[in-house]
């Protein structure tokens, strides 16, 4: 799993079984690598790439996959029967009917030697869908005892049952913003989100982006970088105040528009509908994963505004819970079962989709 922060690419070993219908995991082995600033640029600047180019890139970042997925498994003397490669996303326009994950699949299972799953969006967008988000199955199966599942990374995005269906979008730019602004001061991320502490809410560039037409919309919906490009980031440079002052105010909004849905669904109104998620007591649990639930100072503000528990559960799973649902992804399609929600991405129906490449071996 590569993600749209450009964290690194994350790898995961993990085994998956059933109890019933109860499906449980464990992760066996995981780890983090940390891109060369050469390729993390080439990921950055992949949109701007020319066709032949972008091809190049394609097939050569299938390569280096294929070759840290083999390196990782001889490392782990974990033997898989198959690989799931979410790649990283180049382009993602749904509302044009397309989406590009660069990383070959083809590469990754000639090298290993493995089956593999690839190409996990296009599928759901060929058939109407937004082709995301597609971790809410993952949270239907694997973390059903929360009432919410939060993802705080590149973008934030939750899910939850709503008249026993799955309901999960974007919700707004998390990390991609906060990347930037730290980026400008020489650091690679907002430690703690001390950065954010330092600087003044600014009310008026607050109302500008809470008033932008994403956020009227209806589920489903989601967000790509582009949105960030040519929305978020005008409305930022358009407002004359401190880098700080924009940080801090970007804090608040990501916590305004997280607490928005919370309560929405809370008092059975705004993204969650009818009273068929108002609870006796309210509240509920929230599982919170991504880069984003290290952050403390946005950890704070998230707290205080939706007044329900955060639940941070161990490093491993906030690290590595989307590359872990890829891979239970994977499964389910190598199974031939549904592992996307017409509930969740506005398909016209429900899919089992990814691409499964066949190695030579087979």
């Amino acid at each position: 799993m590569s993600g749209t922060s450009l964290d690194g690419l994350d790898l995961v070993a993990v085994e998956f079984w059933q109890t019933g219908e109860k499906w449980q995991f464990k992760i066996e082995a995981a780890e983090t690598l940390e891109y060369s600033a050469e390729r993390k640029n080439m990921l950055k600047n992949a949109p701007e790439l020319s066709g032949m180019e972008l091809i190049q890139l394609h097939t050569e970042y299938g390569h280096f996959l294929g070759n840290e997925t083999k390196r990782f498994i001889a490392q782990n003397h974990f033997q898989p029967d198959i690989v799931a490669s979410h790649g990283h996303t180049i382009f993602h326009q749904p509302e044009k009917g397309f989406t590009f994950q660069a990383g070959s699949g083809f590469e990754i299972a000639a090298i290993t030697g493995i089956t593999t799953v690839a190409d996990f969006r296009s599928g759901d967008v060929a058939l109407g869908g937004q082709g995301a988000p597609l971790v809410p199955v993952g949270d239907r199966f694997l973390f059903s005892e929360y009432e919410y599942c939060l993802n705080l990374g590149g973008f934030a995005n939750i899910s939850f049952e709503k008249n026993e269906k799955r309901v999960a979008f974007d919700i707004c730019p998390v990390n991609i913003v906060l990347n930037y602004f730290a980026e400008k001061q020489g650091f690679a991320f907002d430690k703690n989100g001390e950065l954010g502490r330092n600087g003044k809410v600014n009310t008026y560039l607050l109302e500008k982006l809470n008033q932008l037409d994403f956020y009227l919309k209806e589920p489903p919906k989601s967000l790509g970088r582009e949105w960030v490009e040519q929305v978020f980031m005008p409305v930022l440079n358009d407002v004359e105040t401190s880098a700080n002052d924009k940080l801090r105010t970007v804090y608040e909004h990501i916590a305004q528009q997280i607490s928005g849905i919370v309560s929405g669904v809370e008092k059975g109104g705004g993204e969650g509908g009818e009273k068929d998620r108002e609870r006796e007591g309210g509240g509920g649990k929230m599982l919170v994963t991504g880069g984003g639930a290290f952050n403390v100072f946005l950890i704070e503000l998230i707290s205080e505004k939706t007044q329900i528990e955060l639940v941070i559960p161990a490093k491993e799973i906030i690290n590595f819970k989307e590359a872990l649902i890829f891979a239970f992804l994977g499964v389910l399609k190598f199974h031939g079962e549904i592992n996307c929600l017409t509930s969740v991405t506005g398909a016209k129906c429900d899919s089992s989709v990814g691409i499964m490449y066949f190695s030579s071996n087979i």
